[in-house]
């Protein structure tokens, strides 16, 4: 039996937190912008820690098991 909690989170959160799709936190002319589709570096690292942040919380912390087969 695996556990795929890792990987569907991981995807789910790398969807929802591509930077330009939903949001963007640093925006180019504002702090926060929606649905721009555009992107810069701040955005990236932001986006990529509130990831990384997020996903510890719920694989680690909270230990979220999914287990297939």
């Amino acid at each position: 039996m695996a556990d795929w909690a890792p990987v569907l989170i991981g995807v789910i959160l790398f969807i929802l937190l591509s930077p330009g799709l939903l949001f963007q936190l640093p925006g180019h002319s504002r702090h926060m912008e929606f649905g721009s589709f555009k992107t810069n570096g701040k955005s990236i690292v932001i986006h990529t820690l509130i990831f990384f942040a997020i996903f510890t919380i719920l694989t680690l912390a909270l230990h979220v098991h999914i287990y297939a087969g």
